[in-house]
């Protein structure tokens, strides 16, 4: 298998025209990546583009923050997967985790694992805003809540996914 089809081909700028959505989708196809990343309003374009193709569509839930309420998330999930969304990545609540808020971050994630109706959820952790001891809980809680995995970083964060 090519090493292509593993990446997400990812455009989050806030500034992100049309033209440059097309471009992202038509590249993806070209390399044959495994999913083209947007923004939930970028979700029925995308889908326009990539039809035909392979390429699967991952939106961002919450994003870049994490501190919507995990009613919304739920909801922005099942638009965005009505929309065309094959995959969801979903941002933590880090003021939730920082605060031990446990139940509260795993009952976050459980709303969008069930409002993504079997598709793939990832979970964004902010790894460079976390001590060792809240990434272990957070990969626990993203665990038990039934998500697929987790990612390091949005990008967008205190140290961008950095091992510190």
């Amino acid at each position: 298998m090519e090493m292509s089809s593993y990446i997400d081909h990812t455009l989050l700028d806030p500034e992100a025209t049309k033209e440059a959505v097309e471009a992202l989708c038509k590249e993806a196809i070209t390399y044959g990546f495994a999913t083209v990343c947007v923004h939930p309003y970028w979700v029925p374009f995308a889908k326009e583009i990539l039809e035909t193709s392979s390429v699967g569509i991952t939106s961002v839930i919450g994003f870049p923050l994490g501190m919507t309420t995990k009613k919304v998330k739920a909801m922005e999930t099942l638009d965005c997967i009505e929309k065309g969304a094959t995959e969801i990545d979903m941002v933590i609540n880090i003021g939730a985790l920082k605060s031990k808020q446990y139940e509260e971050v795993e009952d976050d994630i459980r709303e969008v694992v069930e409002a993504a109706k079997g598709k793939t959820v990832k979970v964004i952790i902010e790894t460079g805003t976390l001590t060792e001891e809240e990434k272990v809980k957070a990969c626990e809680l993203s665990m038990s809540a039934g998500a697929t995995f987790v990612k390091t970083s949005t990008g967008f964060g205190k140290g961008q996914g950095t091992s510190k």
